[in-house]
């Protein structure tokens, strides 16, 4: 009886809701809930260059920073953190081809009580709390429209103050997620340290032209410390070895972990968690929270794990090397031997044409 009697309390309350705010539209200036004017076109972002797009990119950041006065290191930062949580849920985040990679959806946008479910007037957009706003100044608020998403985006960190804490709760507060605050202040990290957006470029773990063997073993079994599955590709070479970063990225760990000895962790901009266990030692310039290049020596390869700290010579000496993709919530492995062979494979020929 309570659960029928709650229900109805509830039912009545939404429709009361709606209601009121259908009732409210012929109080708001006719052009408020009118037909919206023809939206400005898309974005023809999948026809420029790679450079071109990071050219765009950077002008529509800055532009936009000088509107709300965020750097537009923060701007790229969300940005870039958008784009790789829709390349790990592609499905759920459809939306056009363009220079922003921002996802909010049409409830979000408009408004969750509004009515008009293709509004893209930004004063009954910001009467029903939607996000949705005009950055282009052509009076619309366009979901596909670059500066209008980028713009709304602003507009809510924006609210919050420009410092860095300031920045930090409003992340927490659109997100309400620590491991987006956490990607998307490395990300920032990244961007104001080389004022660059290509940062995309890899290398090889190890040193080219040095003995090292390796093969696809991601996926095969393993028995130490419970059944699983090996997540990562073991590159054996002799002890002492330079590990080098293969991207530009920010070291999140460093230390000891049971199953891969001294172990270290890169975040790169593809929202990559690189691994590198079972090492001998770091690079005193690894520290946790420092920013890494391609080619960076962290470490060097070693026979540590399987045990305490400081446990070694249980194997031969080699690197596991690992990937994991951040989706957001979790974090899986993939096979790293592609991108191996592909980052090697790149850097003989750079090698090469370098000695022409």
């Amino acid at each position: 009886m309570q659960q029928r009697l709650t229900f109805r309390h509830t039912y009545r309350f939404w429709i009361k809701t709606l209601l009121a705010g259908t009732l409210l539209l012929p109080f708001l200036p006719v052009e408020v809930y009118s037909e919206p004017a023809q939206a400005t076109p898309k974005s023809q972002a999948a026809e420029l260059k790679p450079a071109e797009i990071f050219a765009a990119r950077r002008h529509l950041y800055e532009t936009i920073g000088q509107m709300t006065q965020i750097p537009w290191y923060r701007l790229a930062a969300i940005d870039q953190y958008e784009r790789t949580i829709t390349r790990a849920h592609p499905k759920d985040r459809k939306h056009p081809e363009r220079l922003t990679g921002i996802f909010m959806t049409p409830p979000a946008w408009r408004g969750w009580l509004n009515p008009d479910e293709t509004d893209q007037h930004p004063e009954s957009i910001l009467f029903f709390k939607g996000y949705g706003r005009d950055g282009s100044g052509d009076g619309i608020a366009d979901a596909n429209n670059d500066q209008d998403v980028l713009y709304s985006m602003a507009s809510v960190i924006q609210g919050y103050g420009n410092k860095q804490e300031d920045f930090n709760i409003a992340l927490w507060e659109y997100y309400h997620n620590s491991r987006a605050v956490q990607r998307i202040q490395q990300f920032a990290k990244l961007y104001e340290h080389f004022d660059n957006l290509d940062l995309f470029g890899h290398a090889f773990p190890v040193p080219l032209g040095t003995n090292y063997s390796y093969r696809s073993t991601w996926g095969t079994k393993r028995s130490w410390g419970g059944y699983r599955i090996h997540e990562g590709t073991d590159i054996f070479a002799p002890h002492g070895l330079p590990v080098r970063s293969t991207c530009y990225g920010v070291v999140e760990i460093k230390g000891w972990n049971p199953f891969g000895g001294w172990r270290i962790g890169i975040r790169d901009l593809n929202n990559h968690y690189h691994y590198y266990a079972h090492l001998s030692g770091f690079d005193k310039s690894a520290r946790i929270g420092e920013v890494v290049i391609p080619g960076q020596v962290v470490g060097w390869v070693g026979s540590s794990g399987y045990g305490k700290p400081g446990t070694q010579g249980k194997f031969p000496p080699h690197l596991h090397y690992g990937i994991y993709r951040d989706s957001g919530l979790h974090e899986w492995s993939f096979d790293p031997y592609p991108q191996l062979k592909h980052w090697e494979q790149d850097e003989r020929k750079q090698k090469s044409k370098k000695s022409k």
